[in-house]
């Protein structure tokens, strides 16, 4: 077994305001280590700070083996979003080490490291136990008695006596994401900085799901303290199923250039409404077959935002000789 503990640094939480940082790194990052192995998890280092774990041993002879693996989830990770990681036979053993720094003996890791053995920190210390070998070396019929079977249960699956067991995360069919803006927007069109942040986050799931978004929901709630509607949303259509973000962006903008926002908006949340299969496109090797700038069906779509359904016309062949139909 070969656990990987990842934390996101600091940078990554605050946001840096980096437009296009994603609405949630540390779900977005899950997202990514499932195109590795199948076990990954959410677990709670703390009472307001989460981690993830995953095992890769199942899937190193598909990478080419261990090391281009280790290298390809670090390089991932990292264009994604700052982390900081930890490695490990055991997952309780790789969060310990990501929370110490640094590589250390089992036995020497302290005790806080431990999520078992923080409800008892200051009676183990007490009785001379500040790291985990202290508390093996201690009977087991009197830990269990004073501490509880969780904390026996816990060095046991550190140690590797008995199995991880965790809720290990999907890919969810549907895409639906919320964001908590940093400060009160009075502007439609100021919107955007926040919504970018949804919408990359739209493209990674696509990308996994190997799938274009046709049809998508694009909402926000407004400050409950006005006498207005609390909440509103625009739906957004394509011709054909894209996961071209920068389209959808144009798209996005140019709906929201039109709108007046009765309050101040606090939240934004985006949702599919429809996606489609993706199908392989083979690209040519003559430079000059390579498409430069929006496909028609794209400038169309933005045209139409723009100016309105009805101020977009389009030619279309009818089986009629006669020039005036």
């Amino acid at each position: 077994m070969h656990w990987i503990a990842l934390q996101l640094l600091p940078d990554a939480l605050q946001g840096q305001g980096d437009a296009s940082a994603v609405a949630d790194p540390l779900g977005a990052l899950a997202w990514q280590a499932l195109q590795f192995t199948p076990k990954v998890a959410r677990v709670a280092l703390h009472e307001t700070t989460e981690a993830l774990v995953m095992e890769i041993s199942g899937s190193e002879r598909l990478f080419g083996g261990r090391g281009p693996l280790l290298r390809l989830i670090h390089t991932k990770s990292k264009d994604l979003t700052p982390v900081k990681y930890a490695r490990a036979a055991t997952s309780l053993v790789a969060l310990a080490k990501l929370q110490k720094g640094g590589e250390a003996d089992i036995a020497q890791l302290p005790l806080h490291t431990l999520a078992a053995a923080r409800p008892h920190l200051a009676t183990l210390a007490r009785i001379g136990c500040t790291c985990w070998g202290d508390v093996r070396a201690l009977p087991r019929d009197g830990v269990a008695r004073r501490f509880g079977a969780d904390l026996l249960d816990a060095l046991d699956r550190a140690y590797g006596l008995k199995p991880e067991l965790y809720p290990w995360l999907t890919l969810p069919s549907v895409f639906a994401a919320k964001i908590e803006l940093h400060a009160q927007v009075e502007t439609a069109p100021a919107l955007m900085f926040g919504a970018q942040r949804l919408l990359w986050q739209l493209q990674l799931w696509l990308r996994l799901r190997n799938e274009g978004v046709a049809a998508l929901e694009f909402g926000w709630t407004m400050d409950a303290r006005r006498n207005t509607a609390r909440e509103s949303s625009l739906a957004l259509r394509t011709a054909e199923a894209t996961q071209d973000i920068a389209h959808l962006q144009r798209l996005l903008g140019e709906n929201l250039a039109h709108l007046t926002l009765p309050a101040p908006v606090l939240y934004l949340s985006l949702r599919t409404l429809e996606t489609e299969p993706l199908a392989g496109i083979s690209a040519s090797l003559l430079l000059e077959d390579a498409q430069k700038g929006d496909s028609l069906h794209q400038m169309v779509e933005r045209l139409t935002a723009r100016l309105g359904k009805e101020n977009v016309l389009q030619l279309q062949s009818r089986a009629d000789h006669r020039p005036e139909i």
